[in-house]
């Protein structure tokens, strides 16, 4: 009964688009825990239980959710399914501070990659065509690897089925396009019918967990300072350091920089206003640019 509900659901929200991964694993998990107990609908305490299950807080609330979403479509078509109350398993989410690139940064870890093995292969300019287009395109290193040779337009690049299942089209600096146009003369070069734009020694699909080893090796060998109290740098803040900077160009000055947000928002692919407007706090700058635009608000309205 429940595993019948379960694939319902799936198969509609599938349907719609949404990938659902972890909620697929969770929720076949939650209906086998559930039938085992007897149960053939969804219960509150049954819900609380399984998800009780998971060794950390963050998780628990994570595994509870995913039941709470599935329990609200479910109680549509028959109301015996319970709808467990949120809140039971209290996780917060912290961001964690971003790292900044400044420019000689960035240009000393492309620089870095000339140093990566092995000797005369492909993977030192395939690093660095990587950060570099990172850095000028604020991509998410999901987006960047999943980049295929029918990507590159006269516009710029099509990224297809992004985190929130949207396709955008990212345009490129001229710079950039004549980097990237010299990497794609070399990477024909290679003898693979793989159309991806970033691909591993055995010329496969590069995926993220090679690239986050490799990076760590740039970063060691790159000489970028890492002082205690600093975040560390990740291959996510190059986006960071990009929507920052975007933010602190803004035409027309920065005492416009409200109207540029949808903008940036559309560019990053972002679904909600609130991941854009967090770009604020990672920037000393544009934070201070808030405090005194809010001590000049209520100097006018205390007067």
């Amino acid at each position: 009964m429940l595993k019948k509900a379960v694939e319902t659901y799936l198969g509609i929200r599938h349907a719609a688009g949404f990938k659902l991964k972890d909620d697929a694993f969770y929720l076949y998990d939650f209906a086998r825990f559930a039938t085992t107990q007897g149960d053939t609908h969804v219960t509150s305490q049954t819900a609380i239980a399984w998800a009780g299950q998971a060794r950390l807080e963050s998780q628990r609330a994570t595994r509870l959710k995913a039941i709470i979403r599935f329990a609200r479509f479910s109680y549509t078509a028959d109301n015996r399914h319970e709808v467990p109350l949120q809140g039971v398993f209290c996780f917060q989410r912290h961001r964690p501070t971003p790292y900044l690139y400044s420019e000689p940064e960035i240009l000393a870890l492309m620089d870095a990659t000339e140093r990566l093995g092995p000797a005369d292969s492909f993977r030192a300019l395939m690093y660095r065509t990587l950060i570099g287009l990172l850095a000028t395109t604020g991509l998410r290193i999901s987006e960047a690897l999943g980049l295929q040779f029918k990507d590159i337009l006269t516009d710029g690049l099509l990224i297809r089925e992004t985190k929130f299942c949207k396709n955008r089209i990212v345009p490129l600096h001229p710079t950039a396009r004549l980097a990237l146009e010299r990497y794609i003369g070399e990477r024909s070069k290679l003898a693979t019918t793989n159309d991806y734009l970033f691909v591993s020694t055995r010329h496969r699909k590069m995926c993220r967990q090679s690239v986050y080893g490799t990076f760590k090796k740039l970063l060691m060998g790159s000489g970028l300072p890492r002082q205690i109290g600093q975040p560390r740098p990740r291959l996510i803040d190059f986006r960071h350091t990009f929507a920052s900077n975007a933010l602190l160009a803004s035409q027309e000055g920065r005492d416009h920089i409200g109207q540029h947000m949808l903008a940036l928002m559309t560019y990053l692919g972002h679904a909600h206003p609130s991941s854009t407007f967090w770009y604020y706090e990672s920037s000393p700058p544009l934070m201070a640019d808030i405090v005194k635009a809010c001590e000049h608000f209520i100097e006018e309205n205390t007067l």
